[in-house]
């Protein structure tokens, strides 16, 4: 599906975008007035780690649930976990942060990595490490991906990394191709007046 006919949330609407018209996350980084997509920005990653916003969108995202895509091997072991009756606690921590579920969602179809299992990563991390070493150019994302809930997220901010944590699984939306979203999407834009659940003033 084409990116600009996937239903935008409104604070996804407000960020930048880049020369294809996508809009562009809040942690990616800029270098010489381009997006750097494959790639985070520390600053902003802690600022929204500590600040509790939206890895996509910047905005606050309230007390409970967060969402984030995961890949196919984080989605399988949830997968199977589930199916068990087994709680899933992974305890491996990752550079990507939390979002809104309608913004994570969004992501998962707009993104040409998240989106489809065939997609290849179009960077490789300029200093791989235990964190970033799965970020090679050519990298395909592989078979049913995710957009997962958790209960809630931990952080640490270290001298060259923002880590992140999920705990307790309460949503687990498998995907092979992220189209099959598109009507969880438009009822989580619906149900919420057009963009993610904001918290009370």
């Amino acid at each position: 599906m084409r990116f600009d006919l996937v239903p935008m949330p409104p604070t996804v609407r407000d960020r930048p975008r880049d020369d294809r018209g996508y809009p562009v996350p809040a942690i990616t980084p800029w270098e010489e007035g381009q997006p750097q997509f494959a790639l985070t920005d520390y600053g902003r990653s802690a600022d929204c780690a500590r600040e509790r916003l939206c890895s996509v969108c910047n905005t606050l995202m309230p007390r409970g649930p967060v969402w984030r895509v995961v890949g196919a091997g984080e989605s399988a072991a949830i997968g199977e976990a589930l199916a068990a009756g087994r709680p899933y606690r992974n305890m491996a921590p990752t550079l990507e942060g939390p979002g809104h579920r309608a913004c994570m969602l969004y992501a998962s179809m707009v993104c040409p990595y998240l989106a489809r299992p065939n997609a290849r990563r179009s960077l490789t991390a300029e200093q791989p490490d235990k964190l970033t070493g799965h970020v090679v150019r050519g990298a395909v994302r592989g078979a049913l991906g995710a957009v997962v809930g958790f209960g809630d997220y931990e952080f640490a901010v270290t001298g060259t990394n923002v880590m992140f944590r999920f705990l307790d699984v309460v949503e687990y939306l498998p995907h092979d191709h992220a189209d099959a979203h598109l009507a969880e999407l438009r009822a989580e834009l619906a149900a919420n007046g057009g963009g993610p659940v904001r918290p009370a003033d």
